[in-house]
């Protein structure tokens, strides 16, 4: 299938990780709900080389998010995801050259928060999307879900390539964060951002200059419990074991020696998990830069599904796959799964 246009949106509010820290230290119930060795754990992460300069919340004061319950979290959830992915499929529409009525499937992943009807129903709304659009939400892949997307609107161009196929991938990770002494859980809550990405796709290759071909997966169900989502107190609590790092390198590069192709891969987009991923990536892939990746971190943190779009984004900036030498795109995170795809010259 051919990209016809890629948007990405982020909330307006943008705080350096240094007046995060000021945000959790100015709220006494929230410093009140750590110990000393969480608290040192949070400081250390926000005042130290996280890879992150700073991240946006679509709240504008994130500081009242630990004092929402489940069901203000929610709320918080359902006003911010359509309108971010709202902003980010407009853009991408415009420009594709589009009406929102000319958009014939629209795909949207999400997993910081459930709606039913899912996100798609409320952009279809405020976009004005035809009623006869084909609405489909993915939720459950976590952080990886982007590429999954990506081969269902494959496949449903292999089924009819005049098709106008948009996925939009949106995340409210603060509307997902959650503090107690668990270290793993300390350090989430400071390396996680809000952000959408959108991508509009045709099976026929007019107007586009890159290709997207050649999808792969792998699922390691054995590691499940160490990267997930569970619920706590009817909010979402987010599992970050220490391994995390070295697992995401493992199967990343698993996919990379497996993967299939007659071009070389001249270029690594990679999903942007955090400073110690992004390290552990390059040391799994000898000669591999994730500049891309790394610069899309330091800009938002790590933003779950939209984030390995972000780092298409940046690598469009200043150049597209040559004939001959492809790009490669990897997302990963709950499952434990992985998943990648080719990027190539139209």
């Amino acid at each position: 299938m051919y990209l016809r246009a890629l948007a990405t949106a982020t909330p307006p509010h943008s705080f350096t990780q240094r007046e995060c820290l000021d945000l959790v230290r100015a709220s006494p119930e929230t410093i009140a709900r750590l110990d000393r060795r969480s608290r040192l754990t949070l400081q250390a992460v926000l005042r130290g080389d996280s890879g992150i300069a700073c991240r946006q919340f679509a709240l504008h004061d994130p500081q009242k998010l630990f004092r929402l319950d489940a069901d203000g979290l929610n709320e918080e959830f359902r006003a911010a995801a359509p309108d971010l992915a709202g902003r980010a499929l407009a853009r991408a529409l415009e420009e594709a050259g589009l009406t929102p009525g000319e958009l014939d499937v629209l795909i949207v992943t999400t997993c910081t928060g459930y709606l039913c009807p899912g996100v798609s129903s409320y952009v279809a709304e405020s976009l004005g999307l035809r009623g006869d659009a084909w609405l489909q939400d993915i939720v459950g892949l976590g952080c990886g879900a982007a590429v999954p997307a990506l081969r269902a609107a494959a496949s449903v161009l292999a089924a009819d390539p005049r098709l106008n196929v948009a996925c939009v991938s949106v995340e409210i990770c603060s509307a997902a964060f959650y503090l107690d002494n668990d270290p793993g859980v300390v350090v989430s809550a400071c390396l996680f951002g809000d952000g959408a990405a959108a991508t509009v796709w045709r099976g026929e290759k007019k107007d586009s200059a890159l290709r997207c071909h050649d999808f792969s997966s792998l699922h390691q169900p054995e590691h499940r419990d160490l990267i997930r989502f569970e619920q706590r107190e009817g909010k979402l609590r987010n599992l970050l074991h220490p391994t995390v790092p070295r697992l995401a390198a493992k199967a990343v590069g698993q996919l990379y020696r497996e993967a299939d192709g007659k071009n070389p891969v001249a270029r690594v987009l990679s999903h942007a998990g955090g400073r110690d991923v992004i390290e552990a990536i390059e040391s799994e892939l000898p000669g591999v830069r994730l500049d891309e990746t790394r610069e899309v971190l330091r800009q938002h943190g790590n933003m779950s599904s939209p984030s390995v779009l972000f780092a298409l984004e940046q690598a469009r900036l200043t150049s597209l796959p040559s004939p001959g030498a492809d790009w490669w795109m990897v997302s990963f995170g709950a499952g434990f799964s992985a998943h990648a795809c080719r990027l190539s010259a139209a």
